[in-house]
This record gives C-alpha cells, sequence and structure tokens, in this order.
C-alpha cells in the first residue's frame, strides 16, 4: 500500500467551469468551480461512447478533497480506476462535482440562502460533460452517487429530474430527519447559550478566529449550512426550526426541512423513482446520524410505492458514518454493470 499517489491505467482531467447559475450567488462564493473527469483506459483508442457516473460530496466537501488519503485505504479516484483497470464493470466515465459554499455545502438544492446548485449540477454540468466528452447522453446511461449529504443529493436528483439521471447511489444519505436532525437541535440549544441563543453571533465569531477551535463548530455549521439550503429567511440568512433559547421546534419552518426529507418525497415521486433502472442504498449500523435507520426508512417507502425490488441493492453493514469510502467502489461497479445493460 503505497502512502502516495499511484499512476492510472484511465486519466484525471481537471477542468474549470465558469458557471453563469452560481455568478453573483448569495454567498459570493465562485462561481468558476472545479470539474474533474475520469476517463476509463482505451477511453483515447477507440471512437465508442460511455455510460457517466457523477459523484458528489457529504458536507463541507470540495473536489479537492477526494486526493486526501488515509492511512492504508487509496482515495476513491484510484479505487474508481481499479474497478475498471481490473474489468470489474463495464467502462464508465466518472465526474466529480465541486458544490461547496461558505457554510460548508449547498445540500445540492437550488436556495436563496446559497445558490442555484441542483440547477448548476443539471442545466450546466451535465450538458458541459455530454458535450465535451463522448457520453451516452441519455437518462439510461446516467447515475449519481454519493455518501451523508452527497446520499441526500444522489437521491433527491433522480426524483426531480428523471429525465437526466436514471440511477443512483446513496452511501449513509440523509433521510428520515426526526431521527437525524432532531437531536442535533438540542445539541445546538446547549451551545448557543454562550452566544445567548444568537446562531448569527456564533457565526462572525466563527469566522474571527481558526475554524472548528471552539466546542459545538462542528454541530452549529451543519445546522447553520443546512438551514441556509432548506429555509432561509426572506433575507436569505439562515433560519433554524427550532427555537434557540428553548428547543420547541417552529412547525412551519421545520416542514420547510420535511420537504426535503427523501423519505417524504418518494410518494409525490413515485413514478420517477419506478422509472429508476438501478437504486443503491447502504449504511452503517452504528451511524451516528441514524442514517442506517433512514436507509431503511428510504428503501421502505420505494418498495411501498412499487418500486421494483429488483432493481434495489439494499445493504446494512457494521460501521458509523465515517470510514465507509471502501464501499464506493463497490456501488460504482454496480452501477456501471447496470448502464452498461441498456441499451444503447
Amino acid at each position: 500500500m503505497l502512502p502516495w499517489s499511484a499512476e492510472l491505467a484511465g486519466r484525471l482531467d481537471e477542468h474549470t467551469i465558469d458557471s453563469a447559475l452560481l455568478r453573483d450567488n448569495p454567498l459570493k462564493d465562485p462561481h468558476e468551480r472545479p470539474l474533474w473527469v475520469y476517463v476509463p483506459p482505451g477511453y483515447d483508442d477507440e471512437d465508442r461512447r460511455y455510460p457517466v457516473v457523477y459523484v458528489i460530496q457529504g458536507y463541507t466537501g470540495h473536489v479537492a478533497m477526494w486526493r486526501n488519503r488515509m492511512p492504508y485505504r487509496r482515495p476513491f479516484p484510484e479505487t474508481a480506476d481499479e474497478v475498471f483497470a481490473a474489468g470489474t464493470a463495464p467502462p464508465a466515465i466518472v465526474v466529480y462535482v465541486d458544490a461547496w459554499t461558505a457554510y460548508g455545502g449547498s445540500q445540492f438544492v437550488d436556495s436563496a440562502g446559497t445558490g442555484l446548485y441542483h440547477s448548476y449540477l443539471c442545466n450546466e454540468v451535465v450538458p458541459w460533460v455530454d458535450a465535451n466528452y463522448r457520453t451516452l447522453a441519455d437518462r439510461d446511461h446516467r447515475a449519481i452517487m454519493g455518501k451523508s449529504s452527497g446520499g441526500l443529493g444522489a437521491m433527491i436528483t433522480p426524483m426531480l429530474r428523471p429525465d437526466l439521471f436514471g440511477a443512483l447511489a446513496t452511501h449513509a444519505g440523509d433521510a428520515l430527519y426526526e431521527f437525524s436532525y432532531i437531536p442535533e437541535f438540542a445539541k445546538a440549544v446547549r451551545h448557543l447559550r454562550r452566544y445567548d441563543g444568537d446562531i448569527h453571533r456564533w457565526w462572525e465569531n466563527f469566522n474571527e478566529r481558526v475554524s472548528f477551535t471552539e466546542p459545538g463548530d462542528d454541530d452549529l455549521l451543519t445546522l447553520y449550512g443546512v438551514a441556509a439550503c432548506f429555509s432561509p429567511a426572506v433575507d436569505g440568512r439562515p433560519e433554524l426550526p427550532f427555537d434557540t433559547r428553548t428547543g420547541v421546534l417552529k412547525p412551519d419552518v421545520w416542514q420547510r426541512w420535511l420537504a426535503w426529507d427523501p423519505v417524504r418525497m418518494v410518494p409525490a415521486h413515485a413514478e420517477a423513482l419506478r422509472s429508476m433502472r438501478a437504486i443503491w442504498i447502504d449504511g452503517g449500523t452504528r451511524d451516528e446520524w441514524y442514517l442506517d435507520i433512514g436507509a431503511k426508512a428510504f428503501h421502505n417507502a420505494l418498495l411501498t410505492s412499487e418500486v421494483d425490488p429488483e432493481i434495489i441493492h439494499f445493504e446494512l453493514f457494521d460501521a458509523g458514518h465515517g470510514g465507509i469510502d471502501y464501499r464506493y467502489p463497490m456501488s460504482l461497479a454496480w452501477l456501471a454493470r447496470r448502464l452498461g445493460d441498456a441499451e444503447s
């Protein structure tokens, strides 16, 4: 196991997209975004077209983090490359998308609090890849995958745009929000006592010092950023779905969060989900945000909505929320095989 980068059998191209949709976004985040496109071995030797798998990241993730190397593990671009170099699955193009914001993430939705990240992915990134690479440019040959918040994006994007995506893989994706988020609200109330219950004061303080040096920074950043995505106030600032001093839920704001819960979204998007070619769902049984329970609830919602069980891979395994990157090449290979079976 080499502790430094290895040579790929395929090729990883690094691009920058100048996004019209992200220009003038509310947080003044960069509208020029990195985009990595991996092509499998043999891409340059023939004229065939390939299915595409889009990869999106969890909260606070940005595209350069795909190079991060854990001890005794290889980063996903290398393990993904091995899938195709070893012939484990039919060749596919893999696209690594950046949707980072100043708050740490976008949840891959369009929001007045962060910007048009759903539209950026669907209306700018996908067409750009199809125009610049030899893709099979149809939904039956296009999938999306991610973990945590990326898993959320992988669940909701095909529901909203079944014309673009015909398959998905979600690893410990955000779902069943009463279990994954409400326990975090109680923690936030305690952390915010230091700021007289004012999370905006915390945010100002966070930006004036070294990040993640005060208790609660991780918890508060996630809630602040997700609120910006799901429940921005009229002025675009994040509005939390609970009273920050008492912890009492604000039903109208909380409902705005629940509207983005994949479990609750399934019935309204059942037809889109029944049209999928492949759906991979997994999670660790010790997940700190109970996303294994969310995974099971999402799976059950699919079956209740008469999604064909033959297209679903559902699996729970012994793990927490972190350290499950070894699962990514498994779902990638499975998706590539399913996309490869589609008629060209």
